[in-house]
Protein backbone atom coordinates (compact mmCIF):
# COMPACT_ATOMS: atom_id res chain seq x y z
CA UNK A 1 0.00 0.00 0.00
CA UNK A 2 1.31 3.45 -0.93
CA UNK A 3 1.21 5.99 1.88
CA UNK A 4 0.75 9.60 0.81
CA UNK A 5 2.63 12.27 2.74
CA UNK A 6 0.66 14.02 5.46
CA UNK A 7 -0.88 17.33 4.41
CA UNK A 8 -1.75 19.07 7.69
CA UNK A 9 -2.56 22.38 5.98
CA UNK A 10 -4.97 20.71 3.55
CA UNK A 11 -6.66 18.78 6.35
CA UNK A 12 -6.91 21.95 8.46
CA UNK A 13 -8.40 23.81 5.49
CA UNK A 14 -10.99 21.07 4.96
CA UNK A 15 -11.95 21.25 8.64
CA UNK A 16 -12.05 25.07 8.36
CA UNK A 17 -14.47 24.89 5.41
CA UNK A 18 -16.72 22.35 7.15
CA UNK A 19 -16.82 24.29 10.44
CA UNK A 20 -17.27 27.68 8.77
CA UNK A 21 -19.84 26.32 6.34
CA UNK A 22 -21.78 24.64 9.13
CA UNK A 23 -21.87 27.83 11.17
CA UNK A 24 -22.88 29.76 8.05
CA UNK A 25 -25.78 27.41 7.36
CA UNK A 26 -26.90 27.53 11.00
CA UNK A 27 -26.69 31.32 10.92
CA UNK A 28 -28.82 31.43 7.79
CA UNK A 29 -31.44 29.26 9.48
CA UNK A 30 -31.37 31.40 12.61
CA UNK A 31 -31.87 34.52 10.52
CA UNK A 32 -34.98 32.98 8.94
CA UNK A 33 -36.30 32.04 12.40
CA UNK A 34 -35.77 35.57 13.75
CA UNK A 35 -37.45 37.20 10.75
CA UNK A 36 -40.41 39.16 12.11
CA UNK A 37 -39.35 38.73 15.76
CA UNK A 38 -36.99 41.71 15.49
CA UNK A 39 -35.74 44.09 12.81
CA UNK A 40 -33.59 42.26 10.23
CA UNK A 41 -30.58 44.52 10.86
CA UNK A 42 -30.67 43.74 14.60
CA UNK A 43 -31.10 40.01 13.94
CA UNK A 44 -28.20 40.04 11.47
CA UNK A 45 -25.93 41.88 13.92
CA UNK A 46 -26.82 39.49 16.74
CA UNK A 47 -26.30 36.42 14.58
CA UNK A 48 -23.01 37.80 13.25
CA UNK A 49 -21.63 38.25 16.77
CA UNK A 50 -22.81 34.84 18.00
CA UNK A 51 -21.70 33.01 14.86
CA UNK A 52 -18.27 34.68 14.95
CA UNK A 53 -17.77 33.59 18.57
CA UNK A 54 -18.93 30.05 17.75
CA UNK A 55 -16.85 29.80 14.58
CA UNK A 56 -13.75 31.06 16.40
CA UNK A 57 -14.14 28.35 19.05
CA UNK A 58 -14.70 25.68 16.41
CA UNK A 59 -11.78 26.84 14.29
CA UNK A 60 -9.48 26.90 17.29
CA UNK A 61 -10.47 23.49 18.59
CA UNK A 62 -11.36 21.61 15.40
CA UNK A 63 -9.83 23.34 12.36
CA UNK A 64 -6.45 24.21 13.89
CA UNK A 65 -6.48 21.92 16.94
CA UNK A 66 -5.02 24.74 18.98
CA UNK A 67 -5.01 25.18 22.72
CA UNK A 68 -5.09 28.96 22.38
CA UNK A 69 -8.26 30.72 23.43
CA UNK A 70 -9.60 33.69 25.31
CA UNK A 71 -10.78 37.14 24.39
CA UNK A 72 -7.59 38.08 22.54
CA UNK A 73 -8.11 35.24 20.08
CA UNK A 74 -11.77 36.22 19.67
CA UNK A 75 -10.82 39.84 18.99
CA UNK A 76 -8.19 38.83 16.45
CA UNK A 77 -10.68 36.55 14.74
CA UNK A 78 -13.33 39.28 14.74
CA UNK A 79 -10.82 41.57 13.05
CA UNK A 80 -10.38 39.02 10.25
CA UNK A 81 -14.17 38.85 9.88
CA UNK A 82 -14.34 42.66 9.62
CA UNK A 83 -11.64 42.66 6.94
CA UNK A 84 -13.49 39.95 5.00
CA UNK A 85 -16.71 41.94 5.26
CA UNK A 86 -14.94 45.05 3.94
CA UNK A 87 -13.45 43.03 1.08
CA UNK A 88 -16.76 41.50 -0.04
CA UNK A 89 -18.50 44.87 0.30
CA UNK A 90 -15.79 46.54 -1.80
CA UNK A 91 -16.17 43.84 -4.46
CA UNK A 92 -19.92 44.45 -4.67
CA UNK A 93 -19.44 48.24 -4.73
CA UNK A 94 -16.91 47.85 -7.54
CA UNK A 95 -19.33 45.65 -9.48
CA UNK A 96 -22.12 48.22 -9.14
CA UNK A 97 -19.75 51.02 -10.16
CA UNK A 98 -18.78 49.11 -13.32
CA UNK A 99 -22.24 47.74 -14.04
CA UNK A 100 -25.08 49.72 -12.39
CA UNK A 101 -27.71 46.99 -12.84
CA UNK A 102 -25.98 43.60 -12.70
CA UNK A 103 -28.02 40.43 -12.91
CA UNK A 104 -28.61 38.45 -9.73
CA UNK A 105 -26.35 35.71 -11.11
CA UNK A 106 -23.51 38.19 -11.75
CA UNK A 107 -23.92 39.75 -8.32
CA UNK A 108 -23.87 36.33 -6.65
CA UNK A 109 -20.84 35.24 -8.68
CA UNK A 110 -18.92 38.35 -7.57
CA UNK A 111 -20.04 37.96 -3.95
CA UNK A 112 -19.23 34.25 -3.77
CA UNK A 113 -15.85 34.74 -5.50
CA UNK A 114 -14.94 37.55 -3.11
CA UNK A 115 -16.13 35.45 -0.16
CA UNK A 116 -14.00 32.51 -1.29
CA UNK A 117 -10.89 34.69 -1.65
CA UNK A 118 -11.58 36.33 1.71
CA UNK A 119 -12.10 32.91 3.31
CA UNK A 120 -8.78 31.62 1.98
CA UNK A 121 -7.01 34.73 3.28
CA UNK A 122 -8.81 34.40 6.63
CA UNK A 123 -7.71 30.77 6.90
CA UNK A 124 -4.11 31.76 6.24
CA UNK A 125 -4.17 34.57 8.83
CA UNK A 126 -5.89 32.47 11.48
CA UNK A 127 -3.50 29.57 10.90
CA UNK A 128 -0.32 31.66 10.77
CA UNK A 129 -1.04 34.38 13.33
CA UNK A 130 -4.02 33.69 15.55
CA UNK A 131 -3.96 29.97 16.35
CA UNK A 132 -0.23 29.42 16.13
CA UNK A 133 1.79 28.59 19.22
CA UNK A 134 4.22 31.42 19.97
CA UNK A 135 7.86 30.41 19.77
CA UNK A 136 10.54 32.13 21.81
CA UNK A 137 12.52 34.70 19.83
CA UNK A 138 16.29 34.56 19.34
CA UNK A 139 16.87 36.78 22.39
CA UNK A 140 14.33 35.07 24.61
CA UNK A 141 15.45 32.44 27.03
CA UNK A 142 13.13 29.52 27.42
CA UNK A 143 12.04 28.89 30.98
CA UNK A 144 13.34 25.68 32.47
CA UNK A 145 10.84 22.89 32.91
CA UNK A 146 9.59 22.60 36.49
CA UNK A 147 11.28 19.97 38.58
CA UNK A 148 9.44 17.23 40.35
CA UNK A 149 8.04 18.16 43.76
CA UNK A 150 10.76 18.31 46.39
CA UNK A 151 10.44 16.30 49.55
CA UNK A 152 12.41 18.73 51.71
CA UNK A 153 12.50 22.46 52.19
CA UNK A 154 15.71 24.45 52.47
CA UNK A 155 15.71 27.43 54.81
CA UNK A 156 18.18 30.23 54.32
CA UNK A 157 19.37 32.10 57.41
Amino acid sequence: MIQLPSRPAVAAFARFVVCGGGVGLASSGALVLLDGAMPMMVANALITVVSTLLATELHGRVSFRSDRGGWRVHLQSALTVAVCYAFTTAALLALHALQPNPSVATEQAVYLSASALAGIARFAVLRALVFTTPHPGPHTRALPKPRAARTSVAIAA
